[in-house]
């Protein structure tokens, strides 16, 4: 009998892992290929699950967030406010468990983003918080890159006027990708893909664009297939290369 409730132990725990994983492969084959509806359909399904583990809520966080940012991109902003609200919901129950401050501070730095990005009048109260939690994101662990991607956010979208600046966010976006490549954490991982496209980005809008051209070939090294890049952002950057010359 307890041989038994071993290997039901055991058949629980692999398919548990490969359902983890598959989620992952999910999302991100969603991201490359620029089909969100798979994305949204993997956190519909997580979001049934009953009584979720603190790692599986906080890896259904990261997706949410992924998503919300495209809803925001898209103008969507009522489909961005519905999910944004079940977010707050699931970080709040990571914080009261004190659960990987790192990124719980990461997220609700992030969070306070989008509601600026769903109320621009909401920015002189949420962007001093926004600011306060990328800075405990990075201060709980410096080895952590999510809080410095935030970081780099709250800089490159502030305006100038009010402490905003291009040049820093890029330099923090650089920190986090070389401490992404230090965790090993670059293999289906969407937000290492993203981060290198808004690297490129933000080096373009400097007009550093033969660096913002390294980090769109990266990204491609890493994803071929990477849509956004490939069909998008590199052909814009290399006209403006060749008619440069």
């Amino acid at each position: 009998m307890e041989r038994s409730k071993y290997f039901l132990i055991l058949f629980l725990i692999i398919n548990l892992n490969a359902f983890s994983q598959s989620n992952k492969q999910k999302v991100y084959q969603a991201y490359i290929s620029n089909k969100m509806e798979n994305w949204k359909a993997v956190i519909d399904q997580m979001q049934l699950i009953e009584k979720p583990s603190l790692p599986t809520r906080l890896e259904l966080l990261d997706y949410q967030y992924g998503y919300i940012a495209y809803c925001l991109g898209k103008e969507k902003e009522d489909e961005a406010e519905k999910y944004l609200e079940k977010a707050w919901d699931n970080l709040e129950i990571l914080e009261d468990k004190k659960y990987q401050p790192a990124w719980t501070n990461g997220y609700r730095s992030a969070f306070y983003g989008y509601e600026i990005g769903l109320s621009s009048m909401m920015a002189p109260f949420y962007g001093p918080k926004s600011m306060t939690y990328a800075k405990k994101a990075m201060e709980a662990d410096a080895n952590n890159p999510f809080g410095f991607i935030q970081y780099g956010n709250i800089q490159y979208y502030m305006p100038s006027t009010f402490g905003g600046s291009k040049t820093e966010a890029i330099e923090y976006y650089k920190k986090a990708i070389v401490k992404m490549e230090a965790l090993g954490d670059i293999h289906f991982n969407w937000n290492y893909l993203s981060l290198l496209a808004v690297t490129g980005q933000a080096l373009e809008s400097v007009n550093k664009l033969s660096e913002a051209k390294l980090y769109y070939e990266k990204a491609l090294k890493k994803e071929p297939n990477f849509l956004w890049v490939k069909n998008d952002l590199l052909p814009k950057l290399l006209k403006k290369l060749n008619n440069g010359k």
